[in-house]
């Protein structure tokens, strides 16, 4: 996971007021391709964290509008992700993501 100086890849959190970019973690997919990724939020749900992540290609930019969820957890400081292996935890974890992006949303339209 690469990171900027000074970022906690959850913007929700971010204290920086004028952050250019974001971080990015690669993930190798099942078919050993690489993919740079984009880190929207790290989130809790129930009793797990989720990390969402943008694709980007090859320019740096999300074409499709898809978004990946992920388990997330940090172990010895290192991060891990593990795929969401249920319908009923996807539902969790897509529904917690919904409503971080209508409060996301919300913060936008009252900060303008």
């Amino acid at each position: 996971m690469s990171k900027k100086e000074n970022c906690s890849g959850n913007c929700e959190t971010c204290e920086m007021a004028d952050c250019e970019s974001q971080s990015t973690i690669t993930l190798t997919l099942d078919n050993d391709e690489t993919l740079e990724c984009s880190i929207l939020t790290i989130y809790p749900a129930g009793d797990q964290e989720y990390i969402a992540l943008l694709p980007l290609n090859e320019q740096g930019v999300n074409e499709t509008g898809e978004v990946f969820l992920y388990r997330y957890k940090e172990e010895d400081g290192l991060p891990s992700l593990e795929n969401i292996e249920s319908d009923d935890e996807y539902e969790i974890a897509s529904d917690a993501f919904d409503e971080w992006l209508d409060n996301m949303e919300f913060d936008e339209i009252v900060s303008k």
